[in-house]
């Protein structure tokens, strides 16, 4: 009697290599205002780019996310064309979604299997499709009220992934932000990356969660840490990002002429008038320099921007989407390049570099710059912007909270879980908008535990934030988190 054979696999559907193209603006005409460069998928393109997708027994696109966006699910039902449930399950991981889709570093697409033989599938544009063609307008929905308030001081997106955590948990929610707006760094961000109405689409679903906004409140100095926890609130998370610039620390820094980053993309994004020359050089790599480069470029038509950088252009912090834009605009690259002054007679004139060789790696695994001697030039230019990185400003915090300051300048707690010294009390803050995301889900997690302990009761995932019966899980096939 012969044995039966084994059942047969599925085969895994064919991979195609080639992306569906995502249209653009061209350069030409993109420079003259700030209109949005990417084109949205029409439906039949979404649907066919989801096709593409081999539907990976382990989810690297999950396991590279931050927030644990369940990717590989929304892709699944786009190619099934089920938009709506697809936009349900981007939002059922992502409450700031119409904000990510948009401006998300796209880690996902860095480990899709698909890029081994050609372009990743485009994860990100699929998610902006979900939401545009789906049924987007949902609101969150709270779980049984915990009967305590938990404050979150910024407002930016750890805060407000903190807030909404929080809030379809159960727990009454303070959010404190200086700012007049919500939005923290985001709202520094160009709108030909992401508008305003992308923020407000987010933070309109938590309509019905108890979340109250303190704008203009500075949580440090006008009101000290302690007193939250004195006022009743049963804990805080502190997610005050780095909201003031780094400065280049050379002679002629204070010359008219010169700008912070932030402050120039705040004032852009507000309207205001600034007073830019026709010889613009921003100093930086990151995404922060891009956004100024750029925005230059918009705000003085016709202008010759120029960016300067310390090391190669592999080497750039930036997003390569955004560094790819730039160079089609031609914006100027001077790398291995670092400032040493800025000189002017009280307007600036020119800037002063020196050439930068770059030696073996260093204990973070870059290679070390070190200034070339002689090498001094004189760039001329009458604006400059300085866009070397960002700081937390911690004045009012109590050094008892013990707080870590990163390399990068925002604090977070040295505890498991991001835990202050202060029980109740998590800082958390990231590299990017997705990364801070995630830092904030997972402080919740702890401080959630925390109060559960406290009250006597178990606690357990997250809940379904549309009120259903489900909770949180990890999707079929997933093994560990993976951070690059």
């Amino acid at each position: 009697m012969s044995e039966e054979p084994p059942p047969r696999r599925p085969t895994p559907p064919k991979l195609n290599p080639v992306r569906v193209p995502i249209a653009e603006e061209a350069p030409e005409a993109r420079v003259q205002d700030f209109r949005t460069i990417l084109h949205a998928y029409s439906r039949e393109e979404a649907v066919l780019e989801a096709k593409r997708c081999i539907q990976c027994h382990r989810p690297w696109c999950v396991e590279a996310c931050p927030i644990t966006q369940d990717c590989r699910e929304y892709i699944r039902l786009i190619a099934a064309e089920d938009f709506d449930g697809a936009a349900r399950v981007t939002l059922r991981d992502d409450p700031l979604a119409s904000s990510l889709c948009k401006v998300c570093y796209r880690y996902c697409e860095d480990y899709c299997v698909v890029a081994k033989k050609g372009v990743p599938i485009a994860i990100r544009h699929l998610k902006r499709a979900a939401l545009e063609f789906g049924d987007a307008d949902l609101a969150y929905v709270p779980s049984r009220p915990k009967g305590q308030r938990v404050a979150v001081v910024g407002a930016g997106p750890a805060g407000l992934m903190a807030a909404w955590e929080l809030g379809i948990r159960g727990y009454g929610v303070t959010v404190f932000e200086q700012e007049p707006e919500a939005g923290g760094l985001m709202l520094t961000i160009p709108a030909y990356r992401m508008t305003d109405d992308d923020l407000r689409r987010d933070t309109a679903r938590f309509r019905d969660l108890d979340v109250t906004f303190e704008l203009e409140r500075r949580v440090g100095s006008a009101v000290p840490v302690e007193r939250l926890l004195a006022d009743g609130y049963a804990g805080a998370i502190l997610a005050v990002g780095t909201p003031a610039s780094r400065t280049l620390g050379v002679p002629g820094e204070e010359l008219s002429g010169v700008f912070p980053a932030l402050g120039f993309l705040k004032a852009v994004h507000a309207g205001a008038t600034v007073p830019l020359g026709r010889e613009i050089v921003v100093v930086g790599g990151g995404d922060v320099a891009m956004d100024s480069v750029r925005s230059a470029l918009r705000r003085s038509p016709g202008a010759h921007v120029t960016l300067v950088y310390r090391r190669e252009r592999e080497e750039m912090p930036a997003d390569r989407e955004e560094v790819h834009e730039a160079e089609q605009e031609r914006i100027r690259f001077r790398f291995r390049t670092a400032p040493i002054a800025i000189t002017g007679r009280g307007r600036v004139e020119g800037l002063v570099v020196r050439s930068v060789e770059l030696g073996p790696p260093d204990a973070s695994g870059r290679r070390a710059p070190r200034l070339v001697d002689g090498s001094d030039e004189t760039i001329p230019c009458d604006t400059v912007i300085v866009a070397v990185g960002q700081r937390a400003d911690l004045q009012g915090f109590p050094e008892r909270l013990d707080l870590k300051v990163t390399p990068q300048g925002w604090p977070e707690g040295q505890g498991s879980g991001h835990a202050t010294s202060v029980p109740g009390v998590y800082a958390v803050g990231g590299r990017s908008v997705v990364y801070a995301m995630g830092a904030a889900m997972e402080a919740v997690a702890e401080l959630d535990a925390y109060l559960a302990a406290r009250r006597g009761e178990a606690t357990g995932p997250r809940p379904d934030p549309f009120g259903g019966e489900t909770t949180f899980r990890l999707p079929v096939g997933y093994t560990t988190p993976i951070r690059s």
